[in-house]
């Protein structure tokens, strides 16, 4: 197979610390792959040792069906920008860009050259005499991007490099990168923490907890069917609810909660059952037998485009997100039913506490 593959790669450090257990993964070729995951989920350390700056403990890294776990980083030429982008202020930006070349003995015309090329292509042309002090943040990314690709690499590795900037040029540059991964067709990974960010760029989410991979898949796909509650309770939003399984329904807050495909769970099975807030329906009677509680309107948030509805049933807190044409009178302290429909609901088996 073209593209870079993990064959049960693992870091232990120490002490018996493991950061990344046994991974088998895929990054095909010409891909964007976000690496997703809370801090301390071993993502980082997963991209270091993709990029040779970490030993895995076991397990091979292969490109293009070539074992190169044991290489060095500089062999490898993967492109790397990580979270500060480590320009030399006392050089040019044109200066910055060429700086593998210059290493490489390039002639002076052929690296300006190319850095005026690159810097073409991350659209900072006329800026390669300027100094790094005098770019912004977003300015200054991109100059990071594009010395990483002098070096014309088969693998781009970035790790959290927007963490740096604000909410909007984050959100710009998030739009800007994905467009020029998908112009230079550059296998590449991205390590974040954003699952908005994972859900704009990438081609495949790998969601890691606790050093693993929880699940892999198109973004659309691990939104809409998240293989374990805590990948849907990290990748956007959702209620939970603790419930057990009688008569092959789960049974929560005095109600019955019953998904459009039954989960296989024995009887008293105890679960977590999960719903996604855009999916609760509010009415004021109720409009089936199951799948739906009696709840009270504890907050109201308009934030925008939607409202949040705030609810508390039996002491359990769950979110109802309605457009403004299903918002209709809601108001605080009003009795309602919410409704969760059987094809939005996940049975989870509950772990322990």
């Amino acid at each position: 197979m073209r593209g870079l593959s993990l064959r049960g790669v693992a870091k232990v450090y120490p002490g018996g610390v493991t950061a990344v257990e046994g991974i088998t993964l895929d990054f095909p070729e010409g891909e964007l792959t976000a690496l997703l995951g809370p801090s301390g989920c071993g993502k980082t350390t997963l991209l270091r040792m993709i990029a040779g700056l970490e030993t895995p403990s076991a397990g091979r890294i292969l490109l293009d069906g070539r074992d190169i776990t044991a290489e060095a980083a500089h062999v490898r030429r993967f492109g790397m920008v990580f979270q500060s982008f480590a320009l030399f202020p006392h050089l040019s930006v044109a200066e910055n860009v060429a700086y593998s070349l210059a290493i490489a003995g390039a002639p002076k015309a052929e690296r300006r050259a190319k850095a005026e090329r690159l810097l073409d292509l991350v659209q900072l042309s006329g800026y390669g005499d300027r100094r790094i002090g005098a770019l912004s943040g977003g300015q200054r990314q991109r100059v990071a991007i594009a010395r990483a690709l002098a070096q014309e690499p088969s693998v781009f590795l970035l790790d959290e490099p927007m963490s740096a900037l604000d909410a909007k040029l984050r959100e710009e540059m998030q739009v800007e990168l994905r467009l020029l991964q998908q112009r230079l067709g550059i296998t590449t990974i991205v390590v974040t923490h954003d699952q908005r960010e994972a859900m704009t760029m990438a081609d495949s989410i790998v969601v890691m907890s606790q050093g693993a991979a929880e699940q892999v898949g198109p973004p659309q796909t691990v939104y809409a069917h998240p293989a374990t509650a805590f990948v849907a309770g990290f990748i956007g939003k959702a209620n939970f609810l603790n419930g057990e399984v009688r008569d092959g329904a789960a049974h929560a807050l005095g109600g019955v909660f019953r998904p459009a495909t039954p989960a296989p769970f024995r009887c008293g099975s105890p679960v977590t059952i999960a719903c996604r807030p855009e999916a609760v329906r509010l009415s004021r009677a109720p409009r089936a037998e199951t799948n739906s509680v009696r709840a009270e309107i504890s907050f109201v948030r308009d934030i925008g485009p939607t409202c949040e509805i705030h609810l508390v049933a039996a002491g359990a807190r769950m979110t109802a997100e309605l457009g403004h044409a299903d918002r209709e009178s809601f108001a605080m302290g009003e009795q309602v039913w919410a409704e969760w429909p059987p094809e939005a609901l996940r049975l989870y088996p509950r772990e322990a506490a």
